[in-house]
């Protein structure tokens, strides 16, 4: 087999991993000849097959011993394979890098005759790209659950980041679709990377010298609506791993049906719309000082498809508004729909100087419909009768696709 046959074998088989999209590392590596991590790092496009564009993003093969029901490149699957030797993927990487075709290299692989051995092989390109090459682009490193501490820190010498797939949010949907995995030896090698990043930091804080280790953190993926684990589950196990573990990201994926599926699988994708408001509510956890618990209610353990988690939470806590746009804490402003993050911070330097009427929440650009039955200015507000409206919900929503000018507004205001 040929190499472009290999490449597309085993970048068809990559595009179901959603956690290689991410910002580069700040810094360019000392000694590199070619590559760079600077600026706004690497910019990512994906193509509606879900390829990455400016990420040569591939596996180094689809063989795999596991038997992950809702993996195509499980053992038991008839899907075409390949695999790429070391020296092959440092060769695509350098020439695409050349070309102008890549910004960096995002390997993962399939687990072959060991996690160690597997671990190794990635590693060992990351390697000959950094030590014999001078390249001193991104490189996102798959990290194999189950290898040794050893390989794990090896590994971070050469990335700028690694990840761990969790795949799916509990021990118990691993055992029903994943049985070979095991959650406790993923957070294991979620903890080993975390101790190695604090270990590095800290002696850099302290003057010494420290080679530099996985600078752009670690991330997971997440895949949804393989089982019907609710959101409210999803959140929690997000928030553990935030908390614990500190990842830089969780990337949301919606499971999709691949051929042969076993019958324990939905026949069906679950919605993008629900991978969307996964996305919104991972963003309040970190951003907006919500906590998992505060999203759902006993009855209600999923996300609502039509209309964003922070107009929800409002409309179910219509008791803790209007709230005094001139008065209100940071932790409470950022609680009002339409007003993002950016806006907060304006809004409280513009405070130490004069009160701020709607014509400057108009101009600081909040998405004034969804935030007016909301808060009290300095005059009047006339939508301040629509709090108690059983239309409520109708008013404020403005589900729909975003024009490149909305978009645009949302940028600029932070909103989620």
């Amino acid at each position: 087999m040929d190499t472009r046959q290999k490449l597309e074998i085993l970048a068809d088989a990559a595009k179901y991993d959603a956690s290689c999209a991410s910002s580069g590392s700040k810094q360019t590596r000392r000694g590199s000849q070619i590559g760079s991590t600077e600026g706004m790092g690497i910019c990512h496009s994906y193509t509606p097959d879900g390829r990455c564009v400016s990420l040569l993003k591939i596996l180094l093969t689809n063989y795999c011993i596991f038997d992950c029901t809702f993996c195509v490149n499980r053992v038991s699957s008839d899907t075409p394979r390949a695999r790429f030797s070391v020296d092959e993927v440092v060769q695509l990487t350098l020439q695409f890098y050349k070309r102008n075709y890549i910004e960096g290299l995002f390997l993962s692989s399939g687990i072959i005759q060991n996690a160690d051995y597997t671990m190794q092989q990635l590693t060992m390109v990351a390697k000959k790209l950094r030590s014999e090459h001078q390249y001193g682009g991104y490189i996102h490193l798959k990290t194999i659950p189950g290898c040794s501490d050893e390989l794990i820190h090896e590994a971070g010498r050469w990335a700028d980041r690694l990840s761990v797939n969790i795949e799916l949010p509990t021990q118990n949907d691993l055992k029903q679709l994943a049985p070979e995995k095991d959650s406790t030896q993923i957070v294991t090698a979620m903890d080993t990377v975390k101790t190695r990043i604090d270990e590095t930091k800290a002696d850099k804080k302290q003057g010494f010298k420290a080679p530099s280790y996985a600078p752009a953190g670690q991330s997971t993926q997440l895949i949804v609506g393989a089982t019907e684990t609710p959101d409210a589950t999803i959140l929690q196990t997000v928030t553990s791993l935030y908390q614990d573990q500190r990842l830089r990201r969780v990337y949301y994926s919606a499971y999709s049906p691949i051929p042969h599926a076993d019958a324990r699988l939905p026949g069906m994708a679950p919605p993008l719309v629900r991978e969307h408001r996964l996305y919104q509510a991972d963003w309040l956890l970190r951003f907006y000082g919500f906590s998992a618990d505060e999203l759902f209610s006993p009855q209600q353990q999923n996300l609502p498809l039509d209309i964003d988690p922070k107009l929800a939470w409002t409309l179910a806590n219509r008791d803790r508004f209007p709230v005094d746009i001139n008065r209100a804490d940071r932790e409470m402003l950022l609680r009002i729909p339409g007003i993002g993050s950016r806006s907060v911070g304006r809004i409280l330097q513009i405070r130490k100087h004069r009160s701020l009427s709607v014509a400057d929440l108009k101009k600081l650009r909040v998405a004034w419909k969804r935030a007016a039955p909301f808060v009290i200015t300095t005059d009047a507000n006339p939508s301040l009768k629509l709090l108690d409206s059983l239309q409520l919900k109708q008013k404020t929503s403005t589900e729909r696709q975003l024009s490149l000018f909305d978009a645009i507004d949302s940028a600029r205001s932070g909103e989620v």
